[in-house]
C-alpha cells in the first residue's frame, strides 16, 4: 500500500487536512479532508465510454452521512442501517452539485458520478464544507476532465461581526448563514438564510467569503500540481455545421417570431409546432432511421432559443413577454379560499400559482428528527408539492423528489426567522405550497403564498416575507443585464437563478446557482438592489389584501393552554407508566398533554372544549403544588381515627385536621363532627420538617 500524502492549512482558527491515499483505489480520483474531528470521503468515477442515445451530461452528485460518524445508531427498532437519504443530505448534496456543475463541460456524455461520505463528525465542523473541497480535489487530481479547482467557505454572523465556518453553535445563534462556493474571483453557487440583514452587509459577506475562498484554492493547487493525473480526451457532443446551417436557413424567422409573445400558453404552442415542423423536414429528409441526426436538430434548435433570448435580452432590452428588465408580472393574492383549514392563501404571479395552506397541531406533533447530525424536535415545517399538471404535462405522482425537497427546505428557510417563539406561540406550525400551474420561480410564490396563509390562520408573525426569482444573460465580452421575476426560458436559457426572500427591513433567505464559471460581486450587488425593489413591490400587493394576522384562530384549529411547573414535578403530572396524565386525559377529555424537560406543559383541547382544557390545567395545579401555611382548601374526607380526620387537599396532598382543630366547641367523637366522604374547608396552620401537613377546621372562611 502506497504511502499516504498529507497537507495542512490552518484556516478559520482549525486545521484542514487533507490525505490522499488509495483507500478508493478502483475510483479515477479520491481525497480524505478533516476539519477538527470531521472526517469526508469524496470519490469521483467516470465511465469509460460516452452514454448511447443521451442529449444531456450525465452527472451525479451524492452526499451521504453514517450514523457511525457520530457514534450513533438508529433509534428504529426494527430498521438500524441507514436508508433514503435524509433532507439535510439531500440539500447538502444538491448544494455541492450546484457548484461543481458549472465546471464540466456540457458537451460530454460520460457518466460522471461524485459521492461525498461524512465518516466522523464532531458535532463542531459541519461536513458541509470538507465536502465541497474533497469533492473537488477528487475530481481535479482525478484524469476527469473538469474546469477546476472550486472553494467554498460558510460565513456566519455573530454579535454583529462575520466569522468564517462557523461552529454549529455559532450557526444556530448567528444572524447570517450564507455558504458560497467559486474560484478565485467570481461566486457560483450561494446559499444562505438569514434574520432580516440588508443587502448592503450580504455584499459585505460575499466579500469576506471571497478572501478565504483564494486561500484555499491556493491550498489546492498546490496539491493539484503535486497529484493530477494528466486529464482523458473523452469525445464530446458535436453538432454538424452543415446541419446547423441547413436548420438556421429552415427556421428563418419564424423561431424569434414564435419566442416573442406575451401569453405562455401562446408562446410554447407556437415554439412545440415549430419544433415538430422541424423533427418532419428532418424526418423526411434523413430518413427515421437517422435518429442521432433528428436529435441533433432538436439539439440545435435550442441553442438557437438560448442565442435568441441573450441577443434580444443584452442588445434591445427585450424579453419574451414584452415586460421591461426590472418589471414583475401581473400579481394576484386571496386568503381564506378553503373553509376547514386552519389557513390559506394563494398568490399568483403570471402563470405561477400557488396555494397554501397552514395546519395548527399542539407541540405534541412536532417532527422528530433522528439524523447522524442532530436529534430534535421540529416544530415548523413546510412541504412543497410540484404535480405535472401544473406544467400540462402527465407524471406519476410519487413521493417527493430532490427538487421538491430542495424548493421546500428553500421557502422554509425564508419563513423560519419570522415565526414566533414556542413561548409566544405554542403551536406546531406545518405549510404545505400545491403548485397549481408553473412559469419560473414556484417556490418564491410558496414562500408569499405561505406569509398570505399563516396571515389568515392569525399566527403573529413578525412580519410578511416575500420572494423574488431573478435572472442574467451575459455575453464573453463581460456585457450582462440583471433580470427581475424570471419566467420559464429566461430560467432555462439564462445563466443565473438568483432567488432571493425578505420582509421590508431584510434578506432571510438566498439560493443561486449558475450556468457559467461563475459572477462578480459587482454582479450581486446589483441583483440585491433590484431583487429589493420588486420585493418590496410584491409586499404591497399582499398586504392590500391583509394587513396583519388574523386576531383569532380558525374555528377549527385546537386551542393551547400552558404552565410551568418545577421539572423536578413531571414525574407526578406522568405517573407510573402514564396512569396520572392518561387520567387527566380520559377524564377532562383534552386533546392531548404535552410536556417539555425544562417543565413547560401544553394541554390542547378543541376549539369550543376550552373548559375541559382548564380542568386539565387545575388538575395539574393540584398535582404540583406547594402547600403553605395559612392556604385555604375544599378537602374531602378520607379517613377517621379517633384522634382527628384526614383530608385530602390536592391528588398528591393528605393532611390531618386534629380533633382539637375541628370545631371550636369540645367534641367527644371525630364522628360527630364529619364523616368519610364529607367536603370540609381547612387552613394550613403547620407543616412539619418531614413535610406532615396540619389543618384547623375552626373559624376558617
Amino acid at each position: 500500500m502506497e504511502k499516504p500524502k498529507t497537507y495542512s492549512l490552518e484556516w478559520g482558527g482549525r486545521d484542514l487536512k487533507v490525505t490522499l491515499n488509495n483507500w478508493a483505489e478502483q475510483t479515477n480520483g479520491s481525497a480524505l479532508v478533516q476539519y477538527g474531528d470531521t472526517v469526508v470521503l469524496a470519490t469521483s468515477v467516470m465511465s469509460k465510454n460516452p452514454k448511447e442515445g443521451t442529449n444531456f451530461f450525465p452527472l451525479l452528485v451524492d452526499y451521504q452521512e453514517k450514523y457511525y460518524a457520530s457514534g450513533k445508531i438508529k433509534k428504529s427498532r426494527f430498521i438500524k442501517r441507514e436508508g433514503r437519504p435524509s433532507d439535510d443530505s439531500i440539500l447538502t448534496g444538491r448544494m455541492i452539485d450546484r457548484a461543481l456543475r458549472p465546471n464540466f463541460d456540457m458537451r460530454m456524455r460520460n457518466d460522471i458520478q461524485v459521492i461525498v461520505t461524512t465518516l466522523s463528525y464532531d458535532n463542531v465542523n459541519d461536513p458541509a464544507i470538507p465536502g465541497f473541497i474533497a469533492a473537488s480535489i477528487s475530481l481535479a487530481i482525478s484524469d476527469i476532465p473538469w474546469n477546476g479547482p472550486l472553494g467554498a467557505v460558510r460565513v456566519g454572523k455573530l454579535n454583529g461581526k462575520l466569522i468564517l465556518n462557523p461552529t454549529i453553535e455559532d450557526e444556530q445563534n448567528g444572524e447570517l448563514l450564507l455558504t458560497i462556493a467559486g474560484t478565485k474571483d467570481k461566486i457560483n453557487m450561494i446559499e444562505a438564510s438569514a434574520k432580516e440583514i440588508a443587502e448592503e452587509q450580504l455584499a459585505e459577506g460575499f466579500e469576506f467569503g471571497l478572501k478565504f475562498i483564494q486561500k484555499v484554492l491556493t491550498f489546492q493547487d498546490s496539491i493539484i500540481k503535486e497529484n493530477a493525473k494528466p486529464k482523458k480526451q473523452v469525445p464530446l457532443y458535436e453538432i454538424d455545421e452543415a446541419l446547423k446551417v441547413e436548420i438556421t436557413e429552415f427556421l428563418d424567422n419564424r423561431l424569434e417570431d414564435a419566442l416573442f409573445r406575451e401569453s405562455k400558453i401562446e408562446r410554447n404552442d407556437m415554439v412545440n409546432d415549430l419544433k415538430d415542423e422541424l423533427k418532419y423536414f428532418l424526418e423526411g429528409k434523413y430518413g427515421e432511421k437517422d435518429r442521432q441526426k433528428i436529435q441533433a436538430g432538436v439539439d440545435f434548435f435550442e441553442e438557437r432559443v438560448d442565442k435568441i433570448i441573450h441577443k434580444n435580452i443584452l442588445e434591445k432590452n427585450r424579453r419574451v413577454d414584452g415586460r421591461d428588465l426590472d418589471q414583475l408580472r401581473e400579481i394576484s393574492c386571496e386568503v381564506a379560499l378553503l373553509p376547514r383549514t386552519h389557513g390559506s392563501g394563494f398568490f399568483a404571479r403570471g402563470n405561477t400559482h400557488a396555494l397554501v395552506t397552514v395546519t395548527l397541531g399542539p407541540p405534541g406533533v412536532e417532527q422528530i428528527i433522528d439524523e447522524m447530525k442532530q436529534e430534535e424536535k421540529k416544530g415548523f415545517m413546510l412541504h412543497y408539492n410540484f404535480p405535472g399538471f401544473s406544467v400540462g404535462e402527465i407524471m406519476p405522482m410519487r413521493s417527493p423528489g430532490r427538487r421538491e425537497i430542495g424548493h421546500g427546505a428553500l421557502a422554509e428557510k425564508a419563513l423560519a426567522s419570522i415565526i414566533p417563539t414556542k413561548e409566544d406561540f405554542p403551536y406546531t406550525i406545518r405549510i404545505v405550497s400545491e403548485i397549481l400551474s408553473s412559469n419560473g420561480s414556484s417556490s418564491m410564490a410558496s414562500v408569499s403564498g405561505g406569509t398570505l396563509a399563516m396571515m389568515d390562520a392569525g399566527i403573529p408573525i413578525k412580519s410578511p416575507v416575500a420572494g423574488i426569482a431573478m435572472g442574467l444573460m451575459t455575453d464573453n465580452a463581460g456585457k450582462y443585464k440583471v433580470l427581475t421575476d424570471i419566467q420559464g426560458p429566461e430560467d432555462h436559457h439564462g445563466d443565473m437563478d438568483f432567488k432571493v426572500a425578505g420582509t421590508k427591513n431584510g434578506v432571510t433567505a438566498i439560493q443561486m446557482d449558475v450556468k457559467i464559471d461563475g459572477v462578480t460581486i459587482e454582479i450581486l450587488k446589483n441583483t440585491l438592489e433590484q431583487a429589493k425593489r420588486a420585493r418590496h413591490e410584491i409586499l404591497e400587493k399582499m398586504l392590500e389584501v391583509i394587513e396583519e394576522p388574523r386576531q383569532s384562530l380558525s374555528p377549527y384549529a385546537p386551542r393551547i393552554m400552558s404552565i410551568i411547573i418545577d421539572p423536578s414535578k413531571i414525574g407526578e403530572v406522568i405517573g407510573p407508566g402514564g396512569k396520572i396524565i392518561n387520567q387527566i386525559i380520559d377524564e377532562t377529555g383534552v386533546l392531548s398533554i404535552d410536556i417539555d424537560d425544562d417543565g413547560k406543559i401544553f394541554i390542547a383541547a378543541d376549539s369550543g372544549k376550552e373548559d375541559a382544557a382548564l380542568k386539565a390545567l387545575a388538575w395539574i395545579k393540584n398535582i404540583t403544588r406547594e402547600i403553605r401555611i395559612g392556604e385555604t382548601f375544599d378537602a374531602k374526607v378520607v379517613k377517621i381515627a379517633e384522634f382527628g380526620a384526614f383530608v385530602e387537599l390536592t391528588p398528591k396532598h393528605d393532611g390531618l385536621v386534629h380533633i382539637s382543630e375541628l370545631s371550636d366547641k369540645y367534641v367527644k367523637s371525630v364522628e360527630d363532627i364529619v364523616k368519610i366522604g364529607d367536603t370540609i374547608k381547612v387552613k394550613v396552620i403547620k407543616i412539619d420538617d418531614s413535610g406532615k401537613i396540619g389543618l384547623s377546621a375552626k373559624n376558617v372562611k
